[in-house]
């Protein structure tokens, strides 16, 4: 008979198969696409100081909800709201929607350099924050780190490829709505960057099962387990011997 553990643990593999992510993980996502989805929303209904001051607030909301549901303040992305919430600022301060958009080529740029600076002196940073909940290889974590380095690079080259191209001084046709740069900018962000991002942590994270390691539980019950083996190991030698009974009192 399957024993109820070991029911929720196929039903968490299975689960896992389809969405890889944990609940910090999830808010993690949720927090960074959430203000996004909210700026383009109210920056196409009123203007960019608007739609600005929503991605703020937006932001502020979503480290609380983190900080609420975990208890502690979220290391990468309460650095990463920082710095949205000080380029919001100075783009609601000039009027230029150039800072807020900027925003994301410098600390997706900055972030890569500062990873593979880490990887450099063997400080691993993605090792260092998620050590506690993820257990993986070094070469795991490295993979990881390096992998999650260049994708930053990547995404801050396609950043301003989009913010370059498209001015938020002009209105362009797109599929028959006409758009404003900044509109055209938050869309490529939601409708391009937020799924390439999930499809591509998720695929990393189901290929860096390979690294995998135990979790410290495993490997406490496992240990356990071949100390017991060993200890009654030669309990029953010495019961198997010829001559002895395991009702006999001097055997």
């Amino acid at each position: 008979m399957i024993s109820a553990p070991q029911t929720n643990q196929s039903q968490t593999k299975r689960k896992r198969r389809f969405f890889p992510f944990n609940a910090e993980q999830t808010i993690n996502i949720l927090s960074e696409f959430g203000p996004l989805v909210t700026m383009f929303i109210v920056n196409a209904i009123y203007d960019i100081n608007t739609g600005t001051w929503a991605l703020i607030l937006t932001t502020m909301l979503a480290i609380a909800v983190m900080f609420y549901m975990f208890g502690r303040p979220p290391v990468f992305p309460l650095i990463a709201s920082t710095v949205t919430v000080v380029f919001g600022a100075l783009t609601i301060i000039t009027g230029d929607p150039m800072w807020v958009q900027i925003k994301v080529t410098i600390f997706n740029a900055m972030f890569a350099l500062f990873l593979f600076v880490g990887l450099w002196l063997d400080r691993n940073f993605f090792q260092y924050v998620f050590g506690k909940t993820f257990h993986y290889t070094k070469q795991g974590w490295n993979t990881f780190t390096r992998s999650f380095a260049w994708f930053f690079v990547m995404t801050a080259v396609l950043n301003e490829v989009v913010r370059l191209t498209f001015h938020d001084t002009q209105i362009y046709n797109v599929l028959g709505h006409e758009m404003s740069g900044v509109n055209i900018w938050i869309a490529f962000k939601i409708a391009i960057i937020m799924p390439l991002s999930g499809l591509y942590a998720w695929l990393l994270t189901r290929w860096m099962q390979r690294h995998h390691l135990p979790v410290p539980d495993e490997e406490g019950a496992t240990a356990s387990l071949a100390a017991a083996a060993a200890t009654a190991q030669p309990i029953a030698d010495h019961i198997k011997r010829p001559g002895h009974s395991s009702a006999d009192p001097q055997a």
